[in-house]
């Protein structure tokens, strides 16, 4: 989230950032500086009541060794009207401060001076686009279709097991899905990512750590009795890795890689958008996380872009990049880069990457925090990740990409993978 001292410094700055992303800030940030204003009142009434507590109750001891009693009694009284004001000051000190902490957790993050004004995906910038369209043979047909003529896919019985958007893979589909997250894997861990394997439901904590929480609050499974939510994405509980943890300067870069199961709930999705692989439920996906030092993250974001980039690319799949405006930035992100592969039997770009900076956001609820060397004052870091890669789209554009008359071609990169060149 974003510190109270920003906002309270640079109100008008933050107002006129945050409308980029077309949310009006005016109102919750003068919320949140007039609620700062009466909790810095009801801290100095408390100190002063606690002050004076203090003074009385040194007061009685003289007065009981100097034989005054009746005087010592009557400050005694006065101690339990004190400690009565103490603890309703404590009260209201309380409230204010999950007030405050609440209305701070409603305001997204500031976007990055290089994201363009816009109010959906349509007015997303393409930075640039790759990579030769597939010339497909006269009988192509979308990855629906394909997935049932060559039985790998079968949404219908997935459907039946738990409910529309939990496809279920088999034979060389589950095969060959199993070779993308290897590839997707090997790749990271090539660049110097650490792998690891996270819990599928993380707490309340965690959720409000990298920002899903609140905003995304309709959009997670919620396992209401044990108050655990499934993961919409990796990067909740790989990043939360960090959390309430003090790093030293020197650790950076810190890298991370995870395959996972991701869950979403996607209410209010329809039409064409959701056919076959376009938007599940259940998906899988590998994700890579990275820490950096506030004056690398940026450094460390264009690097991340193109590592993306050269999976896609090993892939053989036409590809354009995206600079997101800020009404499709995310909450949390201060700016975004997304990938979409050219999907030639729906004639449609898909996203399957956002590499994201969230700068010091996710770190400031996190409470990630480093020290530079010889220093003893600490600094928030800075966070970032991507999808490297999403796996449904991905293996709808190959599918789609690759069908001839004999079958589907598996991309040379992943042979060693899956053990065979074609599926038929």
């Amino acid at each position: 989230m974003l510190s109270l001292k920003y906002l309270q410094e640079n109100k008008e700055e933050a107002i006129k950032a945050l409308s980029i992303k077309n949310f009006d800030a005016t109102q919750i940030i003068d919320q949140v500086i007039e609620l700062d204003d009466k909790r810095k009142t009801t801290q100095a009434k408390l100190d002063n009541t606690q002050a004076e507590m203090n003074s009385l109750s040194k007061e009685i001891g003289i007065l009981f060794k100097s034989g005054k009693v009746e005087e010592a009694n009557s400050a005694k009284a006065k101690t339990g009207e004190l400690k009565e004001g103490i603890s309703q000051l404590n009260t209201e000190m309380n409230v204010s401060i999950a007030d405050l902490n609440d209305l701070l957790l409603k305001i997204p993050n500031i976007p990055h001076p290089s994201v363009p004004a816009g109010k959906g995906e349509e007015e997303n910038v393409i930075e640039r686009t790759e990579g030769e369209m597939p010339n497909l043979y006269e009988g192509a047909i979308p990855h629906w279709e394909l997935a049932k003529k060559y039985n790998i896919i079968d949404f219908e019985l997935g459907n039946k097991i738990t409910g529309a958007g939990f496809p279920l893979y088999r034979g060389k589909g589950a095969i060959f899905q199993r070779a993308l997250i290897n590839f997707f894997l090997d790749e990271n861990r090539k660049a110097g990512y650490e792998e690891v394997i996270p819990p599928l439901l993380v707490n309340e904590a965690s959720a409000y750590g990298t920002g899903q929480l609140p905003d995304k609050d309709g959009q997670m499974y919620h396992a209401t009795e044990d108050n655990l939510y499934l993961i919409p994405t990796a990067e909740v509980p790989v990043t939360n890795i960090y959390r309430d943890v003090i790093l030293k300067a020197e650790d950076f870069p810190i890298k991370n890689t995870a395959y996972s199961a991701c869950f979403r709930r996607e209410a209010g999705s329809y039409g064409s958008d959701v056919r076959g692989l376009n938007r599940l439920h259940q998906f899988d996906k590998v994700e890579i996380v990275q820490l950096q030092h506030p004056d690398k993250s940026y450094e460390a974001l264009d690097v991340m872009v193109a590592h993306v980039e050269s999976i896609i690319k090993k892939l053989e799949l036409p590809y354009r990049l995206l600079r997101l405006c800020g009404g499709d930035t995310s909450f949390t992100a201060a700016l975004t880069f997304d990938f979409e592969v050219y999907s030639a039997g729906q004639d449609k770009w898909l996203e399957v990457s956002s590499v994201s900076n969230f700068e010091s956001y996710q770190a400031n609820r996190l409470k990630l925090r480093f020290k530079e060397k010889n220093e003893k004052k600490t600094q928030l870091a800075h966070t970032l990740n991507g999808s490297a890669l999403a796996l449904p789209r991905m293996v709808a554009a190959l599918l789609e990409n690759n069908q001839c008359a004999e079958g589907i071609r598996i991309p040379k990169a992943l042979i060693p993978y899956t053990g065979f060149d074609m599926i038929d």
